[in-house]
């Protein structure tokens, strides 16, 4: 059994980690658990660089938090300013204290309602819950969740771009 530390102790991160390991590597076994560890970024990243930058910050925290696992991920959700809107992003590096993995997840749209209420201080997921009448959705589906009815939740949504950050060490003789 390998061992995975998320940089999070958020179910829905902790979840996707062990979902894409899961689809990546089908014949091993994995348990992954989280760990809070700090960014290194601000509570709410509102650039791509540092959206990156949080994740990359994460898995080097949580690897020296916990420094026996086998895997560390970092998982940061972000916004970015593009072509007039405000998108939804997310950062996962992975790391094994060798080889190094990193995605980034597609974006989407935000609304203007959330958007507005973003510019004014709140972070997406305080956001989302005013919007749309929730509580505690970034630890449920998240902003894609809601407004995707579901089809992408939060967790499936980081599961591809944690899949895509696994490519180097399925490909081992190859250089990334």
């Amino acid at each position: 059994m390998k061992a995975i530390v998320v940089a999070s102790t958020n179910p829905v991160k902790i979840q996707s980690a062990q979902m894409g390991f899961a689809r990546m590597f089908p014949d091993d076994t994995f348990i992954a658990r989280g760990v809070a560890v700090e960014s290194g970024v601000s509570a709410q990243p509102m650039t791509d660089a540092e959206t990156y930058q949080g994740a990359l910050n994460r898995a080097n925290n949580a690897a020296v938090a916990v420094p026996d696992a086998d895997y560390w991920v970092g998982i940061e959700g972000g916004l970015e300013e593009k072509y007039g809107d405000l998108h939804g992003v997310a950062w996962i590096v992975v790391t094994d204290g060798q080889r190094t993995g990193k995605s980034r997840t597609a974006s989407f749209v935000l609304p203007a309602e959330v958007t507005r209420l973003i510019h004014a201080g709140h972070e997406l997921g305080h956001a989302d819950d005013i919007v749309f009448k929730r509580s505690n959705s970034k630890q449920d589906n998240g902003s894609v969740g809601i407004l995707t009815s579901d089809v992408l939740t939060r967790t499936t949504y980081y599961e591809h771009a944690v899949i895509l950050a696994l490519i180097p060490f399925l490909n081992g003789d190859l250089t990334f």
